[in-house]
């Protein structure tokens, strides 16, 4: 094969291709409700986040810039440039470990994805069918890319969000810039061949800021491409390339060949996070939480919560005694505790006051993790690849058992329209806007009329 025929059928080739032809009227509108939900969610959580330290951190950053522009910051009036701005929303869509995940590739994509395309949106004055496009485009070519890696390089120690992500808010900047096809595949060859993330980052301010990041190196590399740089052509596929770099050589361009026709949006879809902690606890959440339920479980009657998780909740949950609120989003214990003593696990609860509380230290004590012979089973961790058998031990001797493969807010498990509306509100009041309720419903009703909104930029900050 030639280098030109080579670089033709490259995996950048075909998503370069892909997204320049994509219009909206190619998405089912099954899809496109998919990507508006995914947008409320995460705009909301962009809007809690930013209230953490490190998303204002994120915006002294931005505002040292100087750089002006049309684009708004969750958390501050003051407009600044594309750039910026997608890097400072990135850092607090993620500061709370409170957006959604998807299993093509294990990775935060919305995070990344959202602030890129909003800010790209704001700079050219798109309308909001024109954002939900993009988004689309965004998000099937992250997660093309993360099924084209079956989920290798996150086994390896990589962070996927960090890694996969500028492909994805690059994808989505792209195409709200207009880029033509060779402008595209340049800006993808440039996200690709800067691309990074490693998983030490977990239960520190590092992860946040990988997200922010990633987001920006996206919106980066769509305007230097826009600016006429050019960039690796077969970055993915070449001999010093991301396949064998990253993924141990393993990659199967096939992925990228079935954009538009299999949508990842809906197979294997979006989970949305029903409490703020890693979605590697919540199926054993929710699980306990059904025990206690159906068998009236007090808390003064548990002796021992032993979980039985697959490998990679172990080794994502590192934290057993939590000593900050950021390690208690690693935490098995925290989760579970938290959720059996107050009932359920809110933002709230993300503070050191919690941690102090000598009742929760007690019960996290009773709280251990194992991860026995059948999830050896390559074909039983694919049926729950986070998933958690549960056994409560009780002081009158009972021992109680339970299962659960996905959790609750899980593609195939989806929460009600009203609860990510209750979602969307609560993480508005968490950054206290005043009146957040009426605010925040009015906003609601902008939001999910998103695509009949003529200008994005009005819509955001809230």
């Amino acid at each position: 094969m030639t280098p030109a025929l080579h670089e033709e059928r490259s995996a950048i080739a075909t998503m370069a291709r892909w997204i320049v032809e994509l219009g909206g009227g190619d998405i089912p509108e099954r899809i496109r409700a998919i990507a508006r939900d995914c947008l409320i969610d995460t705009l909301g959580v962009i809007t809690a986040g930013s209230a953490t330290p490190v998303a204002s951190h994120a915006r002294r950053l931005a505002a040292i810039s100087g750089a002006a522009g049309a684009c708004g910051v969750a958390g501050t009036v003051q407009r600044c440039d594309l750039r910026h701005a997608a890097f400072a929303n990135g850092v607090a869509a993620h500061a709370l470990d409170f957006d959604d995940n998807c299993y093509a590739g294990f990775v935060h994509g919305s995070a990344v994805i959202a602030p890129a395309a909003l800010a790209a949106a704001q700079h050219v004055y798109a309308d909001g069918a024109q954002l939900i496009t993009a988004f689309v485009a965004g998000a099937e070519c992250e997660y093309a890319l993360g099924i084209a890696t079956a989920n290798v390089l996150y086994g390896q120690g990589w962070w996927t969000s960090g890694v996969l992500g500028p492909i994805g808010a690059c994808a989505a900047t792209a195409k709200l810039l207009g880029l033509d096809q060779r402008q595209t595949a340049a800006a993808l060859g440039l996200a690709a061949a800067g691309a990074a993330g490693i998983k030490a980052c977990f239960g520190t301010d590092g992860k946040a800021f990988l997200a922010g990041r990633a987001a920006e190196a996206g919106v980066t590399a769509a305007l230097m491409a826009q600016a006429g740089a050019s960039g690796p052509p077969d970055a993915f596929e070449h001999r010093y390339g991301f396949a064998r770099l990253f993924n141990g050589g393993r990659f199967d361009a096939q992925a990228f060949d079935a954009l538009g026709r299999r949508w990842t949006l809906e197979d294997p879809g979006v989970d949305v996070k029903r409490i703020p902690v890693c979605l590697s606890a919540h199926a054993a959440v929710d699980a306990v939480m059904a025990l206690a339920r159906e068998h009236g479980i007090e808390v003064d009657a548990i002796d021992a919560i032993s979980c039985n998780v697959p490998p990679i909740v172990i080794a994502n949950l590192i934290h057993d005694d939590p000593r900050t609120p950021q390690q208690a989003q690693f935490s098995m214990p925290f989760a579970i505790a938290a959720s059996l003593l107050y009932g359920t696990l809110t933002l709230a609860h993300l503070s050191d006051a919690t941690l102090a509380d000598g009742r929760l230290r007690g019960l996290m004590a009773k709280v251990s993790m194992v991860s026995g012979a059948v999830w050896e089973d390559p074909a039983y961790r694919a049926t729950a690849p986070e998933g958690a058998e549960i056994s409560i031990a009780l002081r009158d001797g009972r021992v109680l058992q339970g299962f659960r493969d996905f959790a609750r807010g899980a593609a195939r498990y989806p929460l009600s329209a009203a609860e990510l509306d209750a979602k969307f509100l609560g993480c508005l009041l968490h950054a206290g806007l005043e009146s957040a309720q009426g605010r925040g419903g009015k906003r609601l009703t902008q939001l999910r009329a998103l695509e009949s909104q003529s200008e994005v930029r009005s819509l955001f900050p809230f």
